[in-house]
């Protein structure tokens, strides 16, 4: 298997650009490929966190994948951080939406809720998902 993570969620965005501004900007995710069209749509987008990655692209496409994911979403996508408090304070100094401030969980975690400009839900913690010994997942 090639290295890299073995699961990418995969959201469609209206507005792609500004998806990937905020991703990057307010959650500090790092881009690290983009494919536009020719008429400077996002066809693909590639977005990492630690060791872990989001897929992304503009809906409307017509591809195989943008027809059957024509009508999907919001998703939600839970990231592990290592200073939740932190992160949220990023996030909130370039106007995301928070649902859920930082908290202490039941099974260990501190995490916070945010929702992204077209209702995807993020999810930003230090629960590690498959650890033993944290607890039951969140």
């Amino acid at each position: 298997m090639a290295a890299g993570p073995s699961i990418c969620p995969t959201i469609l965005y209206r507005d792609a650009k500004a998806a990937i501004r905020t991703l990057t900007e307010a959650f500090g995710f790092r881009q690290v490929n983009l494919y536009e069209n020719e008429d400077g749509h996002v066809v693909h987008a590639e977005l990492s966190y630690g060791d872990g990655m989001v897929m992304l692209g503009t809906k409307g496409g017509d591809g195989v994948s943008a027809k059957a994911m024509a009508d999907a979403g919001p998703v939600g996508v839970y990231v592990v951080v290592d200073d939740p408090d932190a992160h949220h304070a990023r996030a909130v100094e370039h106007g995301v939406e928070i649902l859920v401030p930082p908290t202490d969980q039941d099974y260990g975690s501190r995490d916070y809720m945010a929702r992204d400009a077209e209702g995807n839900i993020w999810s930003f913690g230090t629960y590690t998902p498959g650890t033993p010994g944290q607890g039951s997942s969140p």
